[in-house]
Parts: C-alpha cells; structure tokens; sequence
C-alpha cells in the first residue's frame, strides 16, 4: 500500500461493510492511526488525565464488528474509549463536546442501505474533520508508520460505556426549543427510519408535549432505510393524512437529515425548510451575514426568495461538509441541502434532523399557521434534470459548439432569476445538465440543444 491511496471520501470513510476499506482489518489501522493523532494535536487531554475518543454507530448489523476493530486499534495506541452505543450523528458530535472528549467517531452509513456502513470523525468541538487531518490519518494507515509507535502494555487504554450518553443528546436537543414553549395540540407522523434516531427523537417530541405517531422504530440490524425514513418518505405522507396529523417528520438512518410532510401529505424538502427558516430568521434578524448557505442543488426560487427579503445565498459544492466549512469560515449560522441536512450552528455543530424539525415547529407553533401555509412563503422555480450516457468524459471546452450554448442559455435564463448547472457525474458514465427558470418552454429548448450537441459528439 502507498501513501497515495485514499480512503476518506466526501464524508468520511463509506463502502460495502466487510469489503476494502470497510473491514475489520483496516479499521483496527485507522483507529490506530486516528488515536496518534488526536493525540499529538493538543499536547494536553482535555480531561487532563488520559485522551478518551468517543465512538457511536447506528443501527447496522455490522456496526458491532467495526465497533470492536476500530476501538481496539485505539486502546492499543494507549488512549481510552467511551462507548455510547446507537444515537444519532449529531448526538455523538454533542456528546463528544459534552464529555470533553479529545474527539469522537460515528459509525454509519447514513441514508445507504444496511449492506454499506462507514466511520466520520469529529474533532474535540464537535466538527468533521478538516482535509488536512484527514490526509495525515491516510498517511498512517497506508505508509505503515503506526506500526512503529506503540505503547507498553502498561499503557494500554481502557473503555467503558458510557450510560447516559442518549440522555445528554434528549436535553441538549430539547435546548433547542424555546423555553415556555411546548408542542401540545400538535400531532406528528414521526418516522425513525428503523436508524439511530429510535428512541431520541419520540423521546424529545414527547417530553415537549406532542402527540407521536411512531412508525419505523423497531431497528433488527438489517432494516435500516429500507423503503423508510427520509429516502422514502411516501408511507410518512401517508399516514399523517390517514392519522389527520398536523406534520411528519422522516429521519435518515443516522437522523443527521430530515425531511417533512404538511397536514395535507405535501412533502417539504430540504429547500422549503430553508425557505420557512431563513425568512423567519431574517425576520427576526438573527440570521448572521443576512446570508443562507447552501449547495448548488438547491432551486434557484429559493435564492429569489431569500434576495427579495434583503437576504443573500451562497452557495458551495454539494456535501453539508462544504456547507458547514463555508459557514465557518465566513460566521453564518444557517445553512443546509435540499437533501435535509440542515446546520442551525447556533444550536449544533453538525446537520441535526432533529434540531432542524423543532425549528420549524417552533414557527409553526409560534404562528399558530399550518405547515402548509408556512411553505407558501417561497416559489419553487420550474427545474428540468437531463443525463446523457456518454461513451468518454472530454472536457467540455474539446466538445464542439457546447460552450457556447452554455453562455448563451446562461444569458438567457439569468434574466429571468434561472440558472444552468452542466457537470459529469463523478460515479457515472454520464453528463448531467440541470436547468431552472421561470418558463419551462425555455428550459425544455436549452436541454435539448445542448444534451443534443453533446449526444452527437460523445453519446453511447
């Protein structure tokens, strides 16, 4: 193996459980060398006895097995481990911060089917770990150069479980939700996705007084996602009308998303919660920078809405890894995907379905008004999504004609407020064209000239 090598994607460490990377054999490598450098980071535990790293996981079954490698690895180097069991992503981002751990772990696949899993890090604050650490972890997995540090036997770490780490995560969510303020009256399709929010979010939901319709909630290690949750939500819109429920609320297996349904089955994605949110938030004056950070898959209306307000959008690459850098980097406080991960910083570090929900019901509860009538606040632009099989990937400049019809359909939908986005797939043999505008006749013109130029020169 070489230092060249990668095993970190765009949110950590993710493949098919019990295939390279994901194996006990290299897990054991990473804890190893994940330890060594959280280790050197401080010169100091923040404990001041020992350095402790936390490590959570989700609902998967072979999440025991990576539990076991991964944490020997981090005893063997000499820094102890705190075992929290099944809490959500942002739980263990909290936790991590709550006990004043020198940095934590999830080990989760998130929305994927229970075949894959993965591991994401966070450092001491509770954020995912910068680009810079990422590499001199791989570094040490790959180079061999862990194997030459370790520790006497009488250095060894310990672990212990810590029992009331579900708790923490209940209050710590329940802050979140203004004091004064409860959810009586307000019935809710909660749907768990059979993930790491089992018993977190109908806990909290209940305790702040709401009437919970739970479904998807009885996790048996292969059952995560699986035509549940966030990525399937159409059993949650359902229901909330066959319950006459006044919302749904649909997690990911790691709850790190969310996803809504109004009273009347509507689904509410990603960019309506944004929308409801941050207009309120500018409302309020509380959303810093009068700036919402997004990705660049989020509907150009939403932007239209937020800039008529007297707000901004900024946008980044998709990843909530790039949105939450981007809003550290800058000092906003709100940002998210049209997927449903949603970053409130001042209430967390890390997307929180959980978080994000309360903070619509805090709106909806506040303004005694219906879901339905909250998303009304934005107008989703007309979107048209066009793949292209192509048989190689040149660069679009080599391709004949192409370039120019870009800039010049770009002209044309930046007049009305639309916008153009033309990319290869990065997992794909396919060229991917996203169109948005007010007038889909417009839209419908643009794609087929440009996915025609680019079929005649490159196409399968």
């Amino acid at each position: 193996m070489t230092a060249s090598k990668k095993i970190f994607g765009t949110d950590g460490v993710r493949g098919t459980a019990n295939i390279e990377p994901v194996t006990a054999e290299t897990a054991l490598k990473l804890g190893r060398a994940a330890a060594h450098v959280f280790r050197n980071l401080e010169t100091q535990s923040r404990g001041r006895g020992k350095y402790r790293i936390v490590i959570g996981k989700d609902t998967r079954l072979s999440g025991y097995m990576l539990e076991n490698a991964i944490s020997s690895g981090i005893l063997s180097m000499g820094v102890d481990v705190l075992f929290i069991g099944p809490l959500p992503t942002p739980g263990v981002a909290y936790v991590t911060r709550s006990l004043r751990a020198d940095a934590g772990l999830v080990i989760t696949a998130s929305h994927n089917p229970y075949t894959d899993n993965g591991i994401k890090f966070f450092r001491a604050d509770g954020y995912k770990l910068d680009d810079k650490i990422e590499a001199q972890i791989e570094k040490l997995v790959f180079s061999g150069e862990v194997e030459k540090i370790r520790p006497s036997a009488e250095n060894i770490g310990k672990a212990v479980r810590i029992d009331d780490a579900l708790g923490r995560y209940i209050e710590f969510a329940k802050s979140s939700f203004p004091k004064g303020l409860t959810l009586e009256g307000v019935k809710i399709v909660l749907d768990c996705g059979h993930g790491a929010a089992y018993k977190s979010s109908p806990c909290v939901l209940r305790e702040l007084g709401a009437d919970v319709i739970v479904v998807n909630n009885q996790p048996d290690g292969k059952n995560i996602n699986e035509n549940c949750g966030s990525m399937h939500p159409e059993a949650m819109c359902q229901k909330v009308v066959e319950h006459g429920a006044h919302l749904g609320i649909a997690h990911d297996g790691d709850a790190d998303r969310v996803l809504l349904c109004d009273e009347k089955g509507t689904l509410i994605d990603g960019d309506d919660i944004m929308a409801i949110a941050a207009l309120e938030m500018l409302a309020e004056k509380t959303l810093a920078g009068k700036t919402l950070v997004s990705t660049v898959m989020s509907n150009a209306g939403l932007e239209a809405a937020i800039n008529k307000a007297g707000g901004k959008m900024l946008r980044t690459n998709v990843g909530d890894k790039n949105v939450i850098d981007e809003m550290l980097r800058s000092g906003f406080n709100f940002g998210g995907e049209q997927s449903g991960h949603l970053i409130f910083r001042d209430h967390g570090t890390t997307g929180d379905g959980l978080v994000a929900a309360l903070q619509i019901l805090r709106i909806l509860k506040t303004k005694q008004t219906p879901l339905s009538t909250l998303a009304k606040c934005w107008t989703r632009f007309p979107q048209l999504v066009t793949n292209v099989k192509v048989r190689e990937k040149k660069p679009f400049a080599e391709l004949d004609g192409v370039n120019q019809l870009v800039a010049d359909a770009e002209k044309e939908l930046a007049a009305q407020g639309g916008r153009l986005l033309l990319r290869y797939s990065g997992t794909e043999p396919k060229v991917r064209l996203l169109v948005e505008g007010r007038n889909e006749k417009v839209l419908k013109k643009w794609s087929e000239k440009i996915c025609g130029a680019i079929q005649k020169q490159i196409g399968v």
